[in-house]
């Protein structure tokens, strides 16, 4: 292409913020910049998880400024938490309207417009603007609505799911491309009927650096309480998918273990109830921290013995790939993985964690005390997954493949079946000895 490509990328979060998608879009933006793209990004001011803005952004409806090597747009939205569906929805609407109507047109001449999940309705947006603007609409499934927010309960009235699968697939058939971050989704919508020749694959990956370089971990450690302790981390949002009282009734269980601590680091909408669980259950083994900036989760990650990856027994969550892996092996840490499906897969093939049956407190416990009592073990779970991250999940790398797909769209290729060729894994479980069984 003669002319450099000009990619918007329209996205519900970017930082400060510090979820997947927000660091997604942030670092592949960076990337594409690095390699002579103009990258816009349109999003929402920030106010994810806790539905408030910073303080340097209250009462502006519109910010056009730069992030490092992007032109970056803020437009106006409902500021509201995550929880409660009438409010959230609610601030899902107005980012969809304000990004149209005072985004548009700040954004000069795009190439191609990728609007990211979760939330779909930055896809109607993304829709919208890439036929005000003409280019074409990259449609990038992080997870598949409205299949999620069913699958956690958020939502019930069959009318309003049917009328939000019927907008979903509205969507895909619109897409000049759908990007997915893990091979279930790919999956899922081709038995929908999405055609494999419009998916492609693009993992989030991680940014292997800058979670390999971070301090040891042991001034978090001092600063919490938790010096010559084993500690079990869980580090994310605290929300409805993660069944994080099932890590506290493994707590419960390991109560009399004096050297395991449990510790919670992130907001959330359920974080409150697990706070006041804990009370109930007065756990002085458990530890809550409230959420981190994007700079200090690498030493947290150094922090901690053993990472927590929970999700809800459901058949839609064995088909994704929780981000916080990718960054667990990055920081040489072993994963104990609560779920079935891809994402316990990729850890089990990687030699980087153990997995255990989801909504299975009894057995998360028991599998906390093995890995607690088998320190040899752990360290080569963390090196294993440090070499597999390295060699299959650079975010530099599958960003130039990123890259290279969009390259290929707007010069007018239409069949990107290759991109979403399966990987192939075998399973593999470290089998206890003898002497390791543990009982709780």
């Amino acid at each position: 292409m003669d002319d450099r490509m000009n990619i918007l990328y329209l996205t519900h979060y970017f930082p400060p913020e510090v979820n997947a998608p927000a660091l997604r879009v942030s670092e592949m933006g960076d990337r594409w910049a690095d390699k002579g793209a103009d990258v816009t990004v349109l999003t929402a001011f920030p106010n994810h998880p806790d539905g408030i803005i910073p303080e340097e952004y209250r009462g502006m409806m519109r910010l056009v400024a730069r992030f490092k090597k992007l032109k970056l747009i803020r437009t106006y939205i409902y500021a509201a938490a995550n929880k409660g569906f009438i409010k959230r929805i609610m601030n899902y609407l107005s980012f969809m309207f304000s990004s149209v109507f005072m985004g548009t047109s700040k954004v000069g001449r795009p190439h191609v417009l990728i609007a990211t999940s979760p939330q779909f309705f930055v896809a109607v947006a993304g829709y919208v603007i890439s036929r005000i603007k003409r280019c074409k609409f990259v449609f990038e499934v992080r997870d598949v609505w409205p299949e999620e927010i069913v699958a956690v309960g958020a939502i019930k009235n069959r009318f309003v799911i049917g009328a939000l699968e019927a907008l979903e697939m509205f969507l895909y058939r619109k897409a000049d491309l759908v990007v997915a971050v893990a091979q279930g989704t790919i999956d899922i919508l081709t038995r929908r009927g999405v055609p494999r020749s419009k998916l492609a694959l693009i993992p989030n990956g991680v940014d292997i650096e800058h979670f390999a370089s971070a301090p040891d971990g042991a001034e978090v450690r001092k600063r919490l309480g938790l010096e010559n302790k084993f500690v079990a981390c869980y580090l994310g949002t605290h929300g409805m998918a993660h069944r994080l009282g099932d890590v506290l009734d493994a707590a419960n269980q390991l109560r009399d273990q004096k050297d395991i601590r449990f510790l919670f680091v992130g907001n959330g909408a359920d974080k409150q109830n697990l706070i006041n669980r804990a009370k109930e259950l007065k756990l002085d083994n458990v530890v809550f921290h409230d959420q981190i900036g994007r700079e200090q989760i690498p030493e947290y990650y150094q922090a901690a013995d053993l990472f927590l990856v929970p999700l809800r027994k459901a058949k839609l969550f064995t088909k994704n790939v929780p981000s916080k892996i990718y960054e667990i092996m990055a920081s040489r840490r072993p994963i104990l993985i609560s779920t079935e499906g891809e994402s316990r897969r990729l850890v089990e093939s990687a030699g980087a964690g153990i997995g255990s049956t989801p909504e299975d407190a009894h057995e998360m416990a028991v599998n906390i005390l093995f890995l607690y009592k088998n320190k040899k073990l752990r360290r080569k779970m963390g090196e294993d997954g440090y070499t597999f991250a390295l060699a299959n999940a650079s975010r530099k790398r599958l960003a130039d493949d990123y890259l290279n797909i969009l390259e290929r769209l707007v010069a007018g290729e239409t069949d990107f079946t290759n991109q979403a060729d399966k990987i192939n894994v075998t399973v593999k479980q470290p089998e206890m000895t003898a002497e390791e069984e543990v009982s709780v």
